[in-house]
């Protein structure tokens, strides 16, 4: 009896296991099918809220009502088409039907009203360049009106901080819900980010199953995270590694010209900066072909102006001729003379403080640069790390120089750029610059319809800006992206909106 229960027990024992085999089997082919990335970037994220931070757009959660295309061309996204009933003052949206935010809310007007209002709300640059009077809902039709003729209203809309949301959604800085092919798992400020797919995203079910999105500011742990698997794509690896990476079989390096302008911002409340031939001086200190080859290995291209040259608004201004040679007469003219090694007004050395930011690791190298030339023309300049630069260059006067990188035209034209760096309200308007002249071709610029005009005033513009050197732009960075072979549909757009879509996929 004894041996008859004992096979009993090892036929069901082996049956048992049998069936937890054909579990876990199961579970691991379900869980092989998952299809999962990993995207390790430098931009820091310490809130989700996209009135205060791009990452909600970049990361596929939320769109705008209008996009740019790779020809810098806006397109319709959550908005289906618009147009201006008048002179540009009053403009109607018509929102798309059948989309849905994540958590399965109708989007209609309305809900894009309410988030709006929450955008210039919450952003005093946003509420500056939108100059919304008020807004009308009537089932999918939105119509804005604004306090002037805008005629740039719909390419401002494509900006990632005029996110759509649910702004009844409980916690819009760790959880936003947008209408995007991805939502929110889990949140850790400037750490990690998780999403997983929408399936009912509007633009049709997205490939990947989840998105890991971590940060880090070290360009060398980020190359290191790709070369030991642990990530799929990483944005701008080190630059000294591109040539080992191409030779990687398994590795594709993407580099393409960036609409970004590494530059200098000068602050006319430190009174040395009042002075145009001070500024003009820092203009041509450094040699921008040395930045180019020394902070950038040869990853980029010398600026002429805020610009690409391709571009139909570039104006070509800059000098060719650098060096401390060519600054110092320019000190001169500031009232400066070279005495001991040291440079003298009013019995005073002239010394500042410039401020730079690590998770762009050129700008640290081009601050030293400038640091060593200025020595030679006895300026004492202090170098400090921030982590925060736009908070810190807008809240804070203590400083002379800040090196920055911007992107001068995301949307394929000029408005941007001057209206936040010289505009009241602006929101890169951190030198209190304040030029009659310029605020008046950009008041007309914002009124003005036609391409080629905007062009033109666009240009007379920019000759302003140089005349007076309000900023100095010094290198085009390119944009380079390493990611897996098995990773598909990347696209490394020149705006630097869109990195996680619904199309992006691994074999």
């Amino acid at each position: 009896m004894r041996k008859r229960i004992s096979l009993l027990c090892l036929t069901l024992a082996a049956i048992g296991m049998l069936a937890a085999c054909s579990s876990n089997s199961a579970s691991t082919d379900e869980k092989s099918k998952k299809k999962s990335l990993t995207f390790v970037s430098n931009f820091p994220s310490d809130t989700l809220d996209p009135q205060l931070n791009y990452t909600t757009v970049r990361a596929g959660i939320a769109e705008t009502l209008v996009k740019v295309n790779e020809q810098l061309q806006i397109e319709p996204w959550l908005s289906k088409k618009w147009k201006t009933e008048d002179d540009g003052t009053t403009w109607v949206f018509e929102i798309r039907d059948g989309i849905t935010f994540q958590n399965g809310k109708d989007l209609n007007a309305e809900a894009v009203k309410h988030s709006l209002e929450r955008t210039i709300k919450e952003s005093e640059a946003m509420k500056s360049v939108l100059k919304i009077k008020e807004m009308k809902a009537s089932g999918q039709v939105l119509t804005i009106t604004t306090t002037e003729p805008l005629a740039t209203l719909p390419s401002e809309l494509v900006h990632p901080n005029t996110a759509i949301i649910d702004v009844d959604a409980p916690d819009t800085k760790s959880k936003p819900m947008g209408t995007g092919p991805f939502k929110v798992a889990s949140f850790k400020p400037n750490n990690e980010m998780k999403v997983k797919k929408y399936k009912e995203y509007w633009g049709g079910e997205p490939k990947l199953d989840e998105v890991v999105l971590t940060f880090n500011d070290d360009e060398n742990a980020r190359t290191s995270a790709l070369q030991s698997g642990e990530a799929d794509i990483v944005y701008r690896p080190a630059i000294e590694s591109l040539n080992t990476l191409k030779k990687d079989s398994s590795t594709v390096v993407d580099i393409q010209p960036s609409l970004r302008n590494q530059m200098l911002f000068y602050n006319s409340r430190q009174e040395a900066f009042k002075d145009k031939n001070m500024r003009k001086a820092f203009d041509v200190l450094l040699n921008p072909k040395d930045v180019v080859d020394t902070a950038l290995a040869g990853q980029g291209s010398p600026a002429n102006g805020p610009f690409l040259k391709s571009l139909d608004f570039s104006n070509d201004q800059k000098t060719n001729t650098y060096g401390p040679s060519e600054a110092q007469k320019y000190l001169e003219n500031a009232g400066y003379i070279l005495k001991d090694g040291k440079a003298i007004k009013n019995g005073k050395q002239l010394s500042f403080k410039l401020v730079t930011y690590p998770y762009r690791p050129e700008l640290p190298l081009m601050s030293q640069m400038l640091q060593s030339e200025a020595k030679k023309i006895g300026v004492k300049m202090d170098i400090q790390q921030v982590e925060n630069m736009d908070e810190y260059m807008t809240t804070k006067n203590d400083w002379g120089i800040v090196t920055y990188s911007l992107v001068t035209a995301p949307r394929g034209d000029a408005g941007y750029f001057f209206n936040a760096l010289y505009m009241e309200g602006g929101a890169f308007n951190v030198g209190h610059f304040h030029e009659p002249a310029l605020t008046s071709i950009i008041n007309k610029l914002n009124k003005t319809v036609d391409q080629k005009q905007r062009n033109k005033l666009a240009r007379q513009a920019g000759e302003i800006a140089e005349k007076e050197t309000l900023h100095s732009s010094i290198v085009h960075p390119n944009n380079f992206v390493a990611y897996r072979d098995n990773v598909k549909n990347w696209v490394t757009t020149k705006s630097e909106y869109y990195v996680i879509t619904k199309d992006l996929d691994v074999k």
